[in-house]
């Protein structure tokens, strides 16, 4: 099994570096860490005493480890669930902070282990989530990636700018599916064919 810091230090990756999309509600981002987190950390990395963008593009790929290690693994108690789940949860929380949780909650309740659905992880989800890992080991990480999966096309088909994080221009899939599917087993990816199905509501 992976450490939490090579877990994290992929997530970085995958992050890519520093963005300052428009459509993103994150705002400016560096190595998936938004200036919101920053700010909350009171991260004044240039020490003009506040966190503004110029902060977040001095933010360093080693920073950003420790925070999501700190921050979005530990503190949320991810390394108390089942380990199979720690790398998608872990991704996820980064991604989409709490409701990285509340996806596994209410899949944790379709499943027939109810939790209440309040994003946070306590003894109740975690002996949730534990019992159900015994009962569907060879299922309940795949569940969780199509949770994940399923809950960006509902972003997308809500929010049209986000559109383009689940669909490239080209017309397969985005980035946001992409990352879902790496912590789904294949035989559960979508077809491109089904992929247009999903999306042709778009436009």
């Amino acid at each position: 099994m992976q450490t939490v810091k090579e877990i994290a230090e992929e997530i970085v990756v995958r992050e890519g570096g520093f963005v300052d999309d428009p459509d993103d509600p994150g705002g400016a981002t560096n190595f998936g860490v938004t200036i919101h987190t920053m700010r909350r950390l009171k991260l004044d990395l240039d020490g003009d005493g506040d966190v503004d963008v110029r902060d977040v593009a001095r933010l360093t790929r080693g920073q950003a480890v420790e925070i999501f290690v700190t921050h979005y693994f530990e503190r949320p108690l991810i390394a108390e669930l089942p380990e199979p789940l720690h790398a998608t949860v872990f991704d996820m929380y980064v991604n989409a902070g709490g409701n990285a949780i509340k996806i596994l909650q209410r899949l944790l309740t379709q499943m027939g282990f109810p939790c209440v659905v309040d994003g946070a992880l306590g003894p109740q989800s975690i002996a949730a989530a534990r019992s159900a890992y015994q009962a569907a080991p060879e299922h309940l990480v795949d569940a969780y990636g199509i949770a994940r999966r399923n809950y960006y096309f509902r972003i997308a088909d809500r929010r049209p700018a986000s559109r383009k994080y689940a669909r490239s221009r080209a017309g397969r899939k985005g980035g946001w599916i992409k990352r879902a599917e790496e912590f789904i087993t294949p035989r559960y990816h979508l077809s491109q064919a089904q992929f247009q199905e999903r999306t042709k509501a778009w436009g």
